[in-house]
């Protein structure tokens, strides 16, 4: 079963049991983030397409860690004009562990992994 998601302006297609990063969202770590912006939802041959929600579809996710992506470098040049301007950036996200995808067509679920 498989769902996609909408958060943070962009779309994820995701599954019970994958990590996966986000824009960052106010919420701790360890702590539930239940995502109702759910776009479509698939169990096998079914689909549920929502317009623009699948109505009373739900994603349930865990907070795993909040970090910094890698720097993008940004290099401004107007050549014949003596400009040139660098500047770099780091984007934050939020990493989550999908923990259930509830919907019409049934539900998925995966446990958490443990850390050793």
């Amino acid at each position: 079963m498989y769902a996609v998601i909408k958060t943070g302006g962009k779309q994820y297609k995701v599954s019970a049991g994958e990590k996966l990063k986000v824009e960052q969202l106010a919420a701790e770590v360890g702590a539930q983030v239940v995502i109702d912006q759910v776009l479509a939802v698939g169990s096998g041959e079914q689909l549920a397409v929502g317009a623009p929600l699948v109505a009373g579809a739900t994603v349930s996710a865990t907070v795993l860690s909040h970090g910094r992506g890698d720097k993008v470098r940004i290099f401004k040049m107007r050549r014949r004009k003596h400009y040139q301007k660098r500047q770099g950036h780091r984007q934050n996200y939020t990493e989550l562990f999908i923990g259930r995808i509830a919907s019409d067509l049934g539900s998925a679920s995966a446990d958490l992994p443990t850390q050793a």
